[in-house]
């Protein structure tokens, strides 16, 4: 048997979290339902319904509860998913946003389901550790007007002489 995870991250939904759990997976690779558990008699929930989702993304463990509308997600935490292609970052970007999602800055957006993620360019990482700092200068500017990374007008800011 496989040593649990010592920490996972743990998030809050109303009655939404199998239906976030199946996107979820769907966009990673290493991803799946590990289980579910239901609401018994005791409750709260009703009876039956889906009470907490274990799930996995690109192999770290999640899980979703079905807690109801006294919690919702804010910017205070984040996904964040370091890409290494134009195809992944726009893929992801536009099935997150999908359905109600809601583009915000430098990379950063949140789901139909409220949870915020930054979708980063692995290079953009690089870039910024860079010990030139005119280049990182120019890639943070490049970076402060998108909403959306794009890749080829960071490595054009960083190359400018």
């Amino acid at each position: 048997m496989a040593t649990p995870q010592k920490i996972t991250p743990f998030l809050w939904f109303n009655q939404e979290a199998e239906e976030a759990a199946n996107l979820y997976i769907s966009l990673f690779e290493d991803s799946k339902i590990l289980s579910m558990s239901r609401y018994g008699d005791a409750g709260p929930g009703p009876k039956g319904s889906v009470m907490v989702v274990e799930f996995q993304l690109a192999g770290q463990r999640f899980s979703a509860l079905n807690g109801g509308p006294a919690f919702s997600f804010t910017e205070a935490i984040s996904l964040a998913v370091s890409c290494d292609s134009q195809a992944e970052i726009d893929k992801l970007w536009s099935t997150l946003t999908a359905n109600g999602g809601k583009e915000s800055q430098c990379g950063w957006l949140k789901d139909r389901f409220g949870l915020s993620w930054q979708i980063i360019p692995s290079r953009f990482t690089q870039m910024m550790q860079d010990k030139d700092p005119k280049r990182t200068q120019r890639v943070m500017q490049a970076m402060l007007t998108m909403k959306k990374f794009d890749i080829a007008r960071l490595e054009e800011a960083y190359a400018r002489e």
